[in-house]
């Protein structure tokens, strides 16, 4: 069992009623669909409001990150990083932006 943890937009933060990052026990190999899996069975509100209801897939003004990548396009079954595992770094669910560039910023 691992504890990953996981930073959540404003928006979602709202739902969960919760601070800037929550932690949940992942089992098994590390994943996106692992973590959301996690994520949505400690919040239900969450529930279709990262991924499709029925599709699973990520919805399009969301995007993830971890160790300063961008892992919304890999697969949902590719193994997230380690560092990642082990709770020393986040798996960030961040609202994208439209329109020019983006750059991953963290303030904490």
């Amino acid at each position: 069992m691992a504890t990953v943890r996981v930073e959540l937009p404003a928006h979602l933060r709202t739902l969960t009623n919760t601070g800037n990052e929550v932690q949940v026990e992942v089992a098994g190999h590390v994943t996106q669909r692992s973590v959301l899996d996690a994520l949505e069975a400690a919040y239900p509100v969450l529930r279709g409001t990262i991924r499709d209801h029925d599709t699973h897939k990520r919805r399009a003004f969301l995007r993830f990150f971890a160790c300063e990548e961008d892992l919304s396009h890999e697969s949902p079954d590719a193994p997230l990083p380690e560092a990642v595992a082990l709770g020393k770094e986040p798996f960030l669910i961040i609202g994208a932006v439209a329109g020019g560039n983006f750059s991953l910023c963290r303030y904490g």
